[in-house]
Formats: structure tokens, C-alpha cells, sequence
């Protein structure tokens, strides 16, 4: 069976099916400390994991990360991921639950967060999305994907059962769909702030989708919003705000050596293989990523975007 429990917690965990060993779980209080924090390396991809954030309020995991609100009158549920996901995630929600799932909110309209929803729309959820999403949706159509029955331009409060959950758009920056949720949990500490960055986390490859400048530009309006622990969509449960701040200032240490290298005359084919930013050394990922965040800077400053 799978063991919820609450963050405050370092508890081992049992993978649905099959024994694990225990896990070096990191407890609230060492997620919630500042970056560079050690303990945002301590998860296991994959693993099916439920974890009750505040009253209410759970993240489950299993390829990526979402969020669900439980009220007396039904389930609020974010990105189902994939069809896999989805009937694990199903069943988390059986364990906390009887209340059916009413709404499926899409965090934005990438595949591998929302092509699990046809398991809760034959249940007869209401599935809500960013107004641009759809574009999307129709101009590459996926057989698992749900169209959305209700859209938004700016913000939107979704509320069921004396609970809400705001969705806040910020414009362009990882697409231009992506919709950052805001619980009411303890007075709206909680962000769910999907891809935009993963605590201690280099980002990867050639940062697909992402458009620099557009990207720290919503970091910046993230760090000016009044709340204090993010949920991301991937990596280990919650993390401190902070883990905004330390991707921002790694895109702009990145950004800035790449534009010296360029400014400097160095050969273009070089520039992959000579600049790094070794204050961000420590970054999970950053030896396997580095090489394709600087091309991905060098085209940014080649064309513009």
C-alpha cells in the first residue's frame, strides 16, 4: 500500500504493489530551508507518492507532481499527467475520499502533465484551462488530451465546497498558457507553480518551450507575490520560495556569461564547450544540462527568442 503523510514527517513510504525500502524522506522543516538547500535532492522519480501539505490540500507523484483540494462537496484536481498516472492518482484520492473529482484544472498544455484526464471525465468532471491552451490542444491533437469546458483570460477562482483555488496567469514564459494556482490553505501561502523552476535543479537541456526573457520576467512577478512555499511540478513535494529566487539568478548568471562570450568575439563553436557558471555547480543536473542551457543562450542572443 501507499503510506500518506503529512510533510511535518520524515516517514518511510511503500510503493503501491510492490515493498520499498525505506526512504531518506526530508522532513517540512528541512524543505522549507533557504536555497541552495541539499534536501531538494532527497526524492525518487517515479514514485508513487501522496502527501498531505495542509488540511485538505495533497500533492501526489508519480511522473510529475499536481495538487488536489478535498471538500465536502467534491475534489478539486490539477494535471492528471498521464493515463497511468491518473488511475494511481484515482485511487490516492479513494484513500482520503468518497467525494467524486468535480474539476481538472490544467497547470498548462504540455503532454506530460494533462493527457490522464479521460479517467475523470467519464465520471463527469469540468475540465479548466488558460484560454491559449486551446490553440494548442486543437493545433496538435493528442488522443488522451480532454478539451477544456471552461477558459479564462487573466484569473479565475474556482470554488467548491467552502474552498478556492485562484488561477493567476502571467503572460508568456514556459508556453504561453502556463497558469500558476494559489490554494487557500493557510491564507494563500502555497503556490503551485509548475516547470517555471525545480527546487536545486538545473534546468534541462535546451530549456524546450522557454522563452528567456519572458521566463525572468515571471520569476520576478512570482518573487514579488505574497506567499512563502511553492509546490513545483516536479521534485520533492514543497520548497521554500527562495527556490524561485535560485533559478532566477542562475538564468541570469547563465545569460550574462553567454552574452560576455559573444560580446567578446569568442568563436561560437566554442561557447558550449568554455562557459559555465560554476557559482551553480551544485544544481542537480548541471554537469548533464550545461552544455545545451548555454546553446540555448547563444541562440536567444543569435535571434532574439
Amino acid at each position: 500500500m501507499t503510506i500518506r503523510h503529512a510533510l511535518g514527517l520524515a516517514a518511510a513510504l511503500l510503493l503501491t504493489g510492490r515493498a520499498a525500502a525505506a526512504v531518506d524522506v526530508p522532513g517540512r522543516a528541512e524543505l522549507l530551508q533557504p536555497a541552495p538547500n541539499p534536501a531538494w535532492n532527497r526524492f525518487t522519480p517515479g514514485r508513487v507518492e501522496t502527501v498531505e501539505i495542509a488540511p485538505g490540500l495533497y500533492s501526489y507523484s508519480g511522473s510529475a507532481r499536481n495538487i488536489f483540494i478535498v471538500t465536502p462537496d467534491g475534489v478539486i484536481a490539477t494535471d492528471p499527467l498521464t493515463p497511468e498516472d491518473a488511475k494511481a492518482m484515482r485511487a490516492e484520492i479513494r484513500k482520503v475520499t468518497d467525494q467524486p473529482v468535480k474539476y481538472v484544472v490544467y497547470s498548462h498544455n504540455h503532454w506530460d502533465h494533462v493527457r490522464g484526464g479521460k479517467i475523470f471525465k467519464d465520471e463527469g468532471a469540468t475540465f479548466i484551462s488558460h484560454e491559449k491552451c486551446v490553440a494548442h490542444f486543437r493545433d496538435k491533437p493528442n488522443p488522451d488530451i480532454v478539451m477544456p469546458d471552461i477558459t479564462f483570460s487573466t484569473s479565475y477562482t474556482l470554488k467548491l465546497g467552502g474552498r478556492s483555488l485562484e488561477l493567476i496567469y502571467l503572460g508568456p514564459n514556459h508556453g504561453d498558457c502556463l497558469t500558476f494556482m494559489r490554494p487557500d490553505s493557510e491564507g494563500g501561502k502555497y503556490l503551485f507553480a509548475v516547470d517555471i523552476a525545480t527546487p536545486g535543479g538545473a534546468p534541462l537541456t535546451f530549456m524546450a518551450g522557454y522563452d528567456p526573457h519572458h521566463w525572468l520576467r515571471t520569476l520576478k512577478a512570482l518573487e514579488a507575490m505574497d506567499f512563502s512555499v511553492m509546490i513545483p511540478g516536479h521534485g520533492v513535494a514543497i520548497a521554500d520560495k527562495s527556490s524561485i529566487t535560485e533559478r532566477r539568478r542562475y538564468l541570469e548568471a547563465l545569460m550574462a556569461a553567454v552574452k560576455a562570450a559573444v560580446d567578446a568575439g569568442m568563436p561560437a563553436s566554442e561557447i558550449p564547450d568554455k562557459v559555465r557558471v560554476p557559482e551553480f555547480a551544485y544544481l542537480r543536473g548541471y554537469e548533464l544540462n550545461i552544455r545545451d542551457n548555454v546553446r540555448r543562450m547563444q541562440a536567444y542572443y543569435g535571434i532574439g527568442e
